[in-house]
């Protein structure tokens, strides 16, 4: 394992397959000690497991297609009552997923006897038959308590759909979501999920989040959530207009979705997302593996200042547990010009408290060589963030739909910065990089192919003075060992 997880590029902290294309992530559960995590593998499920969301143990694909079809993106629960009847009284798991055959998806279901180490397929699928839908795929289902049913969420077009089920096996219509946020592309991969509104007792809401395939408009695909109130049957979204929500502000966080069945008093609502891009999906410059995840993070919702609830994600807590010996820098005070730290490295978290008067931008600099950056950005004249990957090395990847990507490019995020001062947490690991703004209000995450000797880390300041009171670096150990 580790001689073959030492390839150019290859993340030493993420999820990668040993070999062949990743992408979006399926049927993600907690069951017995161990988070399951499916994900697509050219139209089967590859399969994964874990115990603390570091260390995985990679099996064999889990569903491969059959006479409906290939097996397509879908969601996976633990029927703690038998309501499917699958179980003999116990419990097990039950997968959902879409049936993919001569252009037509409808929903089916599986069920696992022996902790997800074997499926059988249920012998009345399809459960949900295409209702003459040419978009119609991607079931994510949850146990809604309040209804003592099942809920499902299922992609169509650019709507989402709600079914319910009291067994998994027989699913009524409910209600439909379309008309709000973004509209550039077909929605895919939903997840609905109740978060705690941080700092308020007892207060939560629901979060409905879809994914945005690949267009033109968003230069490739994309994300995004709505805030409202779910009662089984119907959402409701309680944005005050339909602007989009935006998920990630990089490019590579695509189809996130949640773990299932995480234990009540753990507590946690935790998800991941496929990093990479429909718009150039499976042309990264790796071998023998294409794709991977990103880390798992935790979520929550918190209340700005204009009182509008807006997701929040930070990093898991099992991370930690990869830190070697910090590296503590600052108080620093950078003004007009490049610091170069004394720290080389390319698998590694930093931390940062920076504060500010006249700065018109500042930051960081990470995978620094001669010719070679990814820029980590503020800009308080502009009242943004940016990640600038236009030196970040190789970018000649090509396009799904012909052509060159739109690789080498500037990302950025609106943020209001009169404050003058901000907390900030990244991830560097290889091709990937996870950015954390404040209390995780804003992320960026982003593929850069960059030459092994681009190991530097660099702090900058122009047009004025920024204070670093606080940088931490923690180099982190690789899993694969």
């Amino acid at each position: 394992m580790t001689k073959t997880y030492r390839e150019l590029y290859r993340p030493q902290f993420h999820l990668t397959p040993p070999e062949g294309p990743m992408s979006d992530p399926n049927g993600m559960v907690f069951y017995e000690g161990e988070y399951h995590q499916f994900y697509q593998f050219t139209g089967r499920w590859g399969h994964a497991v874990s115990r603390d969301l570091l260390h995985w143990e990679h099996l064999p694909l889990a569903l491969v297609s059959d006479e409906l079809g290939d097996i397509w993106s879908g969601s996976a629960v633990v029927d703690w009552r038998d309501r499917s009847g699958f179980f003999g009284g116990g419990s097990g798991l039950v997968a959902i997923f879409t049936h993919f055959k001569d252009g037509l998806q409808s929903q089916s279901i599986a069920y696992s006897l022996d902790r997800g180490r074997s499926w059988v397929k249920y012998e009345g699928n399809p459960v949900l038959p295409n209702p003459g839908l040419q978009d119609f795929r991607d079931p994510k289902v949850l146990w809604h308590e309040e209804t003592g049913r099942w809920a499902m969420a299922v992609s169509v077009d650019r709507a989402i759909y709600f079914y319910s089920s009291p067994n998994l096996r027989e699913w009524r219509f409910e209600s439909s979501f379309s008309g709000a946020g973004c509209q550039d592309a077909v929605w895919e991969c939903p997840d609905l999920f109740r978060l705690p509104v941080l700092g308020e007792n007892g207060e939560s809401r629901w979060v409905l989040h879809v994914s945005i395939g690949d267009n033109e408009v968003t230069a490739g695909s994309t994300a995004q959530y709505f805030v409202g109130h779910f009662d089984g049957r119907r959402f409701v979204c309680e944005h005050k207009d339909d602007r989009p929500r935006w998920t990630d502000y990089g490019q590579d966080f695509y189809a996130a979705v949640s773990y299932s069945d995480i234990p009540q008093e753990d507590g946690r609502t935790i998800w991941l997302g496929w990093t990479s891009n429909w718009q150039y999906p499976f042309h990264s410059p790796t071998e023998p593996w294409k794709g991977g995840m990103s880390i798992p993070r935790t979520l929550g919702l918190a209340r700005s200042g204009s009182g509008e609830l807006h997701l929040v994600q930070r990093p898991v807590e099992e991370l930690s547990a990869l830190r070697e010996e910090p590296v503590h820098y600052g108080p620093l005070e950078i003004k007009d010009e490049s610091v170069r730290l004394p720290f080389r490295g390319r698998s590694y978290e930093f931390e940062a408290e920076v504060d500010w008067d006249s700065a018109a931008e500042f930051g960081l600099r990470v995978r620094v060589s001669g010719d070679e950056h990814t820029v980590l950005g503020v800009s308080p004249q502009r009242g943004e963030l940016f990640l600038d990957r236009r030196r970040s090395g190789f970018s000649e990847l090509p396009k799904r739909t012909g052509g060159t990507a739109d690789f080498a490019r500037m990302f950025r995020a609106p943020r209001s910065l009169e404050a003058g001062r901000l907390t900030m947490r990244g991830f560097v690991d290889e091709s990937v990089i996870e950015w954390f703004i404040g209390n995780g209000e804003e992320v960026f995450t982003s593929l850069v192919y960059p030459r092994p000797d681009s190991d530097g880390l660099e702090l900058f300041a122009q047009g004025g003075a920024a204070r670093f009171s606080r940088f931490t670096v923690y180099p982190l150990k690789t899993v694969w060992i």
